[in-house]
Protein backbone atom coordinates (compact mmCIF):
# COMPACT_ATOMS: atom_id res chain seq x y z
CA UNK A 1 0.00 0.00 0.00
CA UNK A 2 0.97 3.47 -0.92
CA UNK A 3 1.11 6.84 1.53
CA UNK A 4 -1.89 7.53 -0.24
CA UNK A 5 -4.16 4.67 0.26
CA UNK A 6 -3.29 4.78 4.25
CA UNK A 7 -4.56 8.15 3.45
CA UNK A 8 -7.82 7.34 1.72
CA UNK A 9 -8.89 4.46 4.41
CA UNK A 10 -7.81 7.06 7.75
CA UNK A 11 -9.95 9.72 5.58
CA UNK A 12 -13.06 6.90 5.75
CA UNK A 13 -12.78 5.86 9.29
CA UNK A 14 -12.39 9.93 10.60
CA UNK A 15 -14.38 12.21 8.08
CA UNK A 16 -13.47 16.04 8.01
CA UNK A 17 -14.62 19.07 6.73
CA UNK A 18 -12.84 20.41 3.88
CA UNK A 19 -13.88 24.16 1.80
CA UNK A 20 -12.95 23.68 -1.97
CA UNK A 21 -12.76 26.90 -3.77
CA UNK A 22 -12.90 26.78 -7.61
CA UNK A 23 -15.34 23.79 -6.92
CA UNK A 24 -16.82 23.94 -10.34
CA UNK A 25 -13.52 23.79 -12.55
CA UNK A 26 -11.69 20.95 -14.25
CA UNK A 27 -8.76 20.37 -10.84
CA UNK A 28 -11.59 21.64 -8.33
CA UNK A 29 -14.37 19.39 -9.49
CA UNK A 30 -11.92 16.11 -9.32
CA UNK A 31 -10.82 17.00 -5.85
CA UNK A 32 -14.67 17.11 -4.81
CA UNK A 33 -15.24 13.73 -6.64
CA UNK A 34 -12.46 12.05 -4.32
CA UNK A 35 -13.71 13.67 -1.13
CA UNK A 36 -17.04 12.83 -1.65
CA UNK A 37 -15.95 8.76 -2.69
CA UNK A 38 -14.13 9.18 0.81
CA UNK A 39 -17.31 9.92 3.21
CA UNK A 40 -16.58 13.29 3.35
CA UNK A 41 -17.99 17.09 3.92
CA UNK A 42 -17.53 19.72 1.49
CA UNK A 43 -17.98 23.09 0.90
CA UNK A 44 -17.48 24.67 -2.66
CA UNK A 45 -16.97 27.83 -3.56
CA UNK A 46 -17.48 29.22 -7.04
CA UNK A 47 -18.81 31.78 -9.08
CA UNK A 48 -19.09 30.12 -12.49
CA UNK A 49 -16.82 32.85 -13.85
CA UNK A 50 -15.00 29.69 -15.56
CA UNK A 51 -16.23 26.62 -13.70
CA UNK A 52 -19.64 24.87 -14.89
CA UNK A 53 -22.11 23.40 -13.03
CA UNK A 54 -22.23 20.84 -15.50
CA UNK A 55 -18.96 19.33 -13.84
CA UNK A 56 -20.92 19.31 -10.51
CA UNK A 57 -23.96 17.48 -12.00
CA UNK A 58 -20.47 15.05 -13.22
CA UNK A 59 -19.61 14.40 -9.85
CA UNK A 60 -23.16 13.65 -8.50
CA UNK A 61 -23.97 11.14 -11.54
CA UNK A 62 -20.47 9.59 -10.26
CA UNK A 63 -20.69 9.58 -6.51
CA UNK A 64 -24.07 9.04 -6.31
CA UNK A 65 -26.60 10.94 -4.28
CA UNK A 66 -26.27 9.92 -0.58
CA UNK A 67 -22.59 10.55 -1.05
CA UNK A 68 -23.12 14.04 -2.91
CA UNK A 69 -25.36 14.99 -0.12
CA UNK A 70 -22.45 16.34 1.97
CA UNK A 71 -21.66 18.93 -0.32
CA UNK A 72 -22.73 22.02 -0.44
CA UNK A 73 -22.53 24.49 -2.38
CA UNK A 74 -21.30 28.49 -1.64
CA UNK A 75 -22.26 30.00 -4.88
CA UNK A 76 -20.08 33.70 -4.92
CA UNK A 77 -16.66 35.66 -5.63
CA UNK A 78 -13.77 34.97 -3.65
CA UNK A 79 -12.91 38.72 -3.69
CA UNK A 80 -15.95 39.04 -1.14
CA UNK A 81 -14.57 39.47 1.89
CA UNK A 82 -17.48 38.92 3.92
CA UNK A 83 -18.50 36.20 1.40
CA UNK A 84 -15.37 34.23 1.95
CA UNK A 85 -15.33 34.40 5.36
CA UNK A 86 -18.99 32.92 5.97
CA UNK A 87 -17.79 30.07 3.43
CA UNK A 88 -15.01 28.73 5.50
CA UNK A 89 -16.45 28.71 8.69
CA UNK A 90 -16.15 25.17 10.44
CA UNK A 91 -13.83 23.88 7.67
CA UNK A 92 -10.79 21.72 8.60
CA UNK A 93 -9.09 22.43 5.69
CA UNK A 94 -9.01 24.91 2.80
CA UNK A 95 -8.28 23.47 -0.69
CA UNK A 96 -8.29 26.98 -3.01
CA UNK A 97 -7.90 26.12 -6.43
CA UNK A 98 -9.83 29.43 -7.74
CA UNK A 99 -8.13 31.17 -10.15
CA UNK A 100 -8.45 32.62 -13.86
CA UNK A 101 -5.58 30.18 -15.60
CA UNK A 102 -3.90 30.40 -19.10
CA UNK A 103 -1.35 32.78 -19.83
CA UNK A 104 -2.40 33.89 -23.15
CA UNK A 105 -5.68 35.13 -21.00
CA UNK A 106 -3.34 36.92 -18.64
CA UNK A 107 -1.48 38.78 -20.95
CA UNK A 108 -4.58 40.04 -22.60
CA UNK A 109 -5.76 41.02 -19.15
CA UNK A 110 -3.31 41.50 -16.35
CA UNK A 111 -6.02 43.54 -14.21
CA UNK A 112 -8.49 40.70 -14.18
CA UNK A 113 -5.86 38.51 -13.20
CA UNK A 114 -4.37 40.22 -10.28
CA UNK A 115 -7.89 40.43 -8.95
CA UNK A 116 -8.65 37.21 -8.90
CA UNK A 117 -5.25 35.04 -8.54
CA UNK A 118 -3.38 37.88 -5.93
CA UNK A 119 -6.78 39.40 -4.39
CA UNK A 120 -8.76 36.51 -4.52
CA UNK A 121 -6.18 34.58 -2.69
CA UNK A 122 -5.11 37.30 -0.07
CA UNK A 123 -8.47 37.03 0.80
CA UNK A 124 -8.68 33.63 1.20
CA UNK A 125 -5.84 33.18 3.27
CA UNK A 126 -7.10 36.05 5.57
CA UNK A 127 -10.64 34.11 5.78
CA UNK A 128 -8.73 30.64 6.84
CA UNK A 129 -6.35 33.16 9.72
CA UNK A 130 -10.05 34.53 11.25
CA UNK A 131 -11.50 31.03 11.13
CA UNK A 132 -8.65 29.83 12.88
CA UNK A 133 -8.24 27.31 10.00
CA UNK A 134 -4.71 26.18 10.76
CA UNK A 135 -3.84 24.30 6.90
CA UNK A 136 -4.13 25.70 3.99
CA UNK A 137 -3.44 23.87 0.51
CA UNK A 138 -2.91 25.90 -2.55
CA UNK A 139 -2.72 26.08 -6.62
CA UNK A 140 0.62 27.84 -7.39
CA UNK A 141 1.89 26.77 -11.11
CA UNK A 142 5.42 25.92 -13.14
CA UNK A 143 4.82 28.96 -14.50
CA UNK A 144 6.75 30.55 -11.45
CA UNK A 145 10.28 29.19 -12.98
CA UNK A 146 9.90 31.61 -15.89
CA UNK A 147 13.10 32.16 -17.39
CA UNK A 148 14.66 29.89 -15.52
CA UNK A 149 16.66 27.67 -18.38
CA UNK A 150 17.86 24.68 -15.13
CA UNK A 151 15.91 21.43 -15.78
CA UNK A 152 14.55 19.84 -14.04
CA UNK A 153 13.07 22.14 -12.18
CA UNK A 154 13.74 22.76 -8.40
CA UNK A 155 12.08 24.40 -5.95
CA UNK A 156 14.25 26.61 -4.26
CA UNK A 157 15.29 28.06 -7.68
CA UNK A 158 12.77 30.20 -9.85
CA UNK A 159 13.53 32.56 -12.60
CA UNK A 160 11.86 35.80 -13.31
CA UNK A 161 8.02 35.40 -14.26
CA UNK A 162 7.29 35.96 -17.95
CA UNK A 163 3.79 36.43 -17.69
CA UNK A 164 1.00 38.51 -15.42
CA UNK A 165 -0.21 34.57 -14.59
CA UNK A 166 3.19 33.64 -13.44
CA UNK A 167 3.78 36.88 -11.55
CA UNK A 168 0.47 36.24 -9.96
CA UNK A 169 1.48 32.84 -8.54
CA UNK A 170 4.59 33.95 -7.34
CA UNK A 171 2.86 36.53 -5.37
CA UNK A 172 0.52 33.61 -3.80
CA UNK A 173 3.80 32.22 -2.81
CA UNK A 174 4.71 35.38 -1.12
CA UNK A 175 1.92 35.85 0.68
CA UNK A 176 1.34 32.40 1.56
CA UNK A 177 4.86 32.33 3.25
CA UNK A 178 3.95 35.47 5.35
CA UNK A 179 0.84 33.68 6.37
CA UNK A 180 3.11 31.38 7.93
CA UNK A 181 5.62 33.46 9.35
CA UNK A 182 3.43 36.06 10.79
CA UNK A 183 0.31 34.22 11.78
CA UNK A 184 1.33 30.65 12.03
CA UNK A 185 -1.04 29.25 9.15
CA UNK A 186 -0.14 26.25 7.36
CA UNK A 187 0.50 26.78 3.99
CA UNK A 188 1.40 24.48 1.54
CA UNK A 189 1.73 25.36 -2.18
CA UNK A 190 0.91 23.25 -5.23
CA UNK A 191 3.42 23.91 -8.27
CA UNK A 192 1.24 22.21 -10.98
CA UNK A 193 2.97 21.17 -14.42
CA UNK A 194 0.44 20.87 -17.19
CA UNK A 195 -2.98 19.00 -15.85
CA UNK A 196 -4.79 17.34 -18.28
CA UNK A 197 -7.74 15.04 -18.04
CA UNK A 198 -11.94 14.69 -18.07
CA UNK A 199 -13.90 17.87 -17.86
CA UNK A 200 -10.73 20.20 -19.06
CA UNK A 201 -12.37 22.80 -21.38
CA UNK A 202 -11.45 22.44 -25.06
CA UNK A 203 -13.12 25.84 -26.47
CA UNK A 204 -12.18 28.80 -26.38
CA UNK A 205 -9.11 31.27 -26.96
CA UNK A 206 -7.67 29.90 -23.77
CA UNK A 207 -8.64 26.42 -23.91
CA UNK A 208 -5.42 24.19 -22.90
CA UNK A 209 -3.92 22.09 -25.55
CA UNK A 210 -4.64 19.04 -24.89
CA UNK A 211 -8.06 19.58 -24.47
CA UNK A 212 -8.21 21.69 -27.67
CA UNK A 213 -6.68 19.39 -29.34
CA UNK A 214 -8.15 16.29 -28.95
CA UNK A 215 -11.71 17.79 -29.65
CA UNK A 216 -10.27 19.21 -33.05
CA UNK A 217 -8.80 15.13 -33.59
CA UNK A 218 -12.18 14.04 -33.12
CA UNK A 219 -14.10 16.40 -35.06
CA UNK A 220 -11.64 16.04 -38.10
CA UNK A 221 -10.78 19.75 -37.82
CA UNK A 222 -6.58 20.32 -38.40
CA UNK A 223 -4.71 21.18 -35.05
CA UNK A 224 -1.70 24.00 -34.55
CA UNK A 225 1.65 23.78 -32.71
CA UNK A 226 2.97 26.78 -31.84
CA UNK A 227 6.54 26.94 -32.69
CA UNK A 228 8.54 24.11 -34.16
CA UNK A 229 7.33 21.85 -32.06
CA UNK A 230 9.97 20.89 -29.51
CA UNK A 231 8.59 22.99 -26.80
CA UNK A 232 7.92 20.46 -24.11
CA UNK A 233 5.93 19.75 -20.73
CA UNK A 234 5.83 17.64 -17.82
CA UNK A 235 2.18 16.40 -18.06
CA UNK A 236 0.53 15.53 -15.70
CA UNK A 237 -3.34 13.64 -15.68
CA UNK A 238 -5.48 15.39 -12.91
CA UNK A 239 -5.61 11.97 -10.39
CA UNK A 240 -2.17 12.45 -9.80
CA UNK A 241 -3.32 16.03 -8.48
CA UNK A 242 -5.75 14.99 -6.75
CA UNK A 243 -3.51 12.59 -4.24
CA UNK A 244 -1.00 15.90 -3.95
CA UNK A 245 -3.60 17.92 -2.60
CA UNK A 246 -4.87 14.78 -0.06
CA UNK A 247 -1.38 14.15 0.99
CA UNK A 248 -0.39 17.89 1.41
CA UNK A 249 -3.95 18.65 3.63
CA UNK A 250 -2.43 15.76 6.05
CA UNK A 251 1.48 16.15 5.77
CA UNK A 252 3.13 16.66 9.32
CA UNK A 253 3.50 20.23 9.83
CA UNK A 254 7.04 20.47 9.84
CA UNK A 255 6.45 19.42 6.12
CA UNK A 256 3.45 22.01 5.42
CA UNK A 257 5.55 25.00 4.58
CA UNK A 258 6.48 26.06 1.06
CA UNK A 259 5.97 24.89 -2.51
CA UNK A 260 6.34 21.75 -3.99
CA UNK A 261 6.32 20.03 -7.81
CA UNK A 262 2.89 18.35 -9.09
CA UNK A 263 3.97 16.34 -12.12
CA UNK A 264 5.73 13.19 -13.25
CA UNK A 265 9.34 14.41 -13.61
CA UNK A 266 9.27 13.64 -17.42
CA UNK A 267 9.04 15.76 -20.38
CA UNK A 268 7.07 14.87 -23.65
CA UNK A 269 7.72 17.79 -26.44
CA UNK A 270 4.38 19.01 -28.27
CA UNK A 271 5.21 17.26 -31.30
CA UNK A 272 4.91 13.70 -29.57
CA UNK A 273 1.87 14.83 -27.75
CA UNK A 274 0.16 15.55 -30.78
CA UNK A 275 0.99 11.96 -32.17
CA UNK A 276 -0.04 10.63 -29.17
CA UNK A 277 -3.84 12.20 -29.17
CA UNK A 278 -4.13 11.97 -32.72
CA UNK A 279 -3.41 8.17 -32.79
CA UNK A 280 -6.09 8.01 -29.70
CA UNK A 281 -8.40 9.89 -31.55
CA UNK A 282 -8.83 9.90 -35.20
CA UNK A 283 -8.99 6.73 -37.67
CA UNK A 284 -7.14 9.40 -40.30
CA UNK A 285 -3.43 10.69 -39.02
CA UNK A 286 -2.81 14.18 -40.26
CA UNK A 287 0.02 16.10 -39.50
CA UNK A 288 -0.86 19.48 -37.46
CA UNK A 289 0.25 22.83 -38.70
CA UNK A 290 2.91 24.56 -37.20
CA UNK A 291 2.71 28.34 -36.34
CA UNK A 292 4.77 31.42 -34.84
CA UNK A 293 5.50 30.89 -30.74
CA UNK A 294 3.60 32.55 -28.35
CA UNK A 295 4.67 35.64 -26.25
CA UNK A 296 5.10 34.18 -22.72
CA UNK A 297 5.41 31.16 -23.14
CA UNK A 298 8.20 28.57 -21.61
CA UNK A 299 10.22 26.75 -23.82
CA UNK A 300 10.99 23.49 -21.72
CA UNK A 301 9.33 22.15 -18.80
CA UNK A 302 10.65 19.32 -16.27
CA UNK A 303 10.16 18.86 -12.57
CA UNK A 304 12.03 17.47 -10.27
CA UNK A 305 9.70 15.32 -8.09
CA UNK A 306 11.73 14.20 -5.34
CA UNK A 307 10.84 16.89 -2.25
CA UNK A 308 7.36 16.04 -3.12
CA UNK A 309 7.71 12.46 -3.13
CA UNK A 310 10.06 12.56 0.41
CA UNK A 311 7.84 14.97 2.05
CA UNK A 312 4.76 14.33 1.01
CA UNK A 313 4.53 10.81 0.60
CA UNK A 314 3.73 11.65 -3.41
CA UNK A 315 3.30 8.57 -5.56
CA UNK A 316 2.04 9.57 -9.20
CA UNK A 317 0.24 6.55 -10.48
CA UNK A 318 -1.26 7.54 -14.16
CA UNK A 319 1.84 7.52 -17.08
CA UNK A 320 0.91 10.47 -19.46
CA UNK A 321 0.16 7.43 -22.45
CA UNK A 322 -2.49 6.17 -20.14
CA UNK A 323 -3.65 9.34 -19.07
CA UNK A 324 -4.53 10.95 -22.93
CA UNK A 325 -6.05 7.65 -23.37
CA UNK A 326 -8.53 7.79 -20.92
CA UNK A 327 -9.00 11.70 -21.68
CA UNK A 328 -9.48 11.05 -25.30
CA UNK A 329 -12.13 8.63 -24.69
CA UNK A 330 -13.96 10.86 -22.11
CA UNK A 331 -14.52 13.67 -24.85
CA UNK A 332 -15.37 11.05 -27.48
CA UNK A 333 -18.21 10.02 -25.15
CA UNK A 334 -18.95 13.44 -24.40
CA UNK A 335 -19.38 14.14 -27.97
CA UNK A 336 -21.30 11.40 -28.94
CA UNK A 337 -23.83 12.24 -25.94
CA UNK A 338 -23.92 15.96 -27.83
CA UNK A 339 -22.26 17.81 -24.88
CA UNK A 340 -19.97 20.81 -25.36
CA UNK A 341 -16.95 18.27 -25.16
CA UNK A 342 -15.94 19.43 -21.26
CA UNK A 343 -16.06 22.01 -18.40
CA UNK A 344 -13.58 24.16 -17.11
Amino acid sequence: MTHFDDLRANLREKPRRFCVTGVAGFIGSHILEELLRLGQEVIGVDNFATGKRENLEDVRKIVGEKAFSKFTLAEGDICSPGFVASALKGADVVIHQAALGSVTRSIDNPLETNRVNVEGALRVFEAAKTAGIKRVVYASSSSVYGDLVMSPKREDVVGEPLSPYAASKKFNEIYAKLFGDLYGLEMVGLRYFNVFGPRQDPNGDYAAVIPRWAAERLSGAESTIFGDGLTSRDFCFVSNVVQANLLAAFAPSECAVGAYNVALGDETSLTELYHLIDGHASTNPRAPRYAEFRPGDVRNSRADISKAIENLGFAPSMPVKEGLKLTVEWYAQALRKGKSGAHS
